[in-house]
């Protein structure tokens, strides 16, 4: 059993930065890969970001460049740096945990957290 709370969201203009964390709790959290997700109103929610146990990563075409994960498993979190934020980046964002051997989206997620990039 893994609980996921996230954090760190807010409404930032166009260019801007935020970063959000999702503090896991309930397992042994270094076993688990870990992605962000997010959805948009009307739209399907997708994978953005994902760090492995082994701390690879890998994102979406659409976030290249501009979005970080990182994990640190002395505290339990992952972590999303976000950069230069488009308008487009406006969604809910998900924390998501997956066990090793398993497909995403893992079992797990967080309750969301509003990110909002308008002028």
């Amino acid at each position: 059993q893994v609980h996921l709370v996230e954090s760190g969201g807010g409404s930032v203009q166009p260019g801007g930065s935020l970063r959000l964390s999702c503090a896991a709790s309930g397992s042994i959290f270094s076993l688990y890969a870990m992605g962000w997700y997010r959805q948009a109103p009307g739209k399907e929610r997708e994978l953005v970001a994902a760090i492995s146990s082994g701390a690879s990563t890998n994102y979406a075409d659409s976030v290249k460049g501009r979005f970080t994960i990182s994990r640190d498993n002395s505290k339990n979190t992952v972590y999303l740096q976000m950069n230069s934020l488009k308008p487009e980046d406006t969604a809910v964002y998900y924390c998501n945990a997956r066990r090793a051997g398993t497909s995403w989206p893992g079992y797990y997620w967080g309750q969301g957290t509003q990110v909002t990039v308008s002028s």
